[in-house]
């Protein structure tokens, strides 16, 4: 993996890291609110878990593969 790749990959971690961040407020705003739309609700959790997953994933590009 080249120097640029790994850097676009950190890149894009930072920017899901601060997306789901960013969730977990709007999240707790809606769940704060009596009048809160479930469906809304589930599907920004839906999609925090989605970011976490891809997170994950880019997080597990980045370490070199260690023989076994």
């Amino acid at each position: 993996m080249t120097t640029t790749q790994r850097e676009e990959i950190q890149r894009r971690i930072v920017e899901l890291e601060i997306e789901h961040r960013d969730l977990d407020t709007v999240i707790e705003v809606l769940m704060n609110d009596v009048n809160h739309e479930e469906l809304q609700l589930r599907r920004l959790k839906k999609r925090k878990l989605q970011l976490k997953d891809q997170i994950m994933l880019l997080k597990m590009q980045l370490v070199p593969d260690i023989p076994a």
